[in-house]
């Protein structure tokens, strides 16, 4: 099992559009040293890529599942993904 960076990718579905999912997501995911990106699609879910250490993308994870206050997440499709080498999580 490798220690190196992981990467997943998210669709968070519910009401998480317009209740400042995207801002606290990158808050939560510098605190927890990961790198990777959050944006609103047009289906009206929030897209997720975040890169780094298994146990901080299992944490991220699961503040995605409850997600900030005014927010009502449904449901949170989780996969592997592959590295990309991003630097710093941003907003899209």
């Amino acid at each position: 099992m490798s220690a190196g960076p992981s990467a997943r990718r998210l669709a968070v579905h519910g009401q998480v559009q317009g209740v400042n999912f995207r801002a606290v997501m990158q808050r939560r995911a510098r605190e927890l040293g990961l790198a990777g990106w959050v944006a609103n699609q047009a289906d009206g879910t929030v897209a997720v890529h975040a890169e780094g250490q298994a146990d901080a993308l299992d944490a991220l994870v699961a503040w995605a599942r409850e997600g900030p206050e005014g927010a009502s997440v449904e449901r949170v499709d989780a996969g592997e993904a592959q590295p990309e080498g991003i630097d710093g999580f941003a907003v899209r």
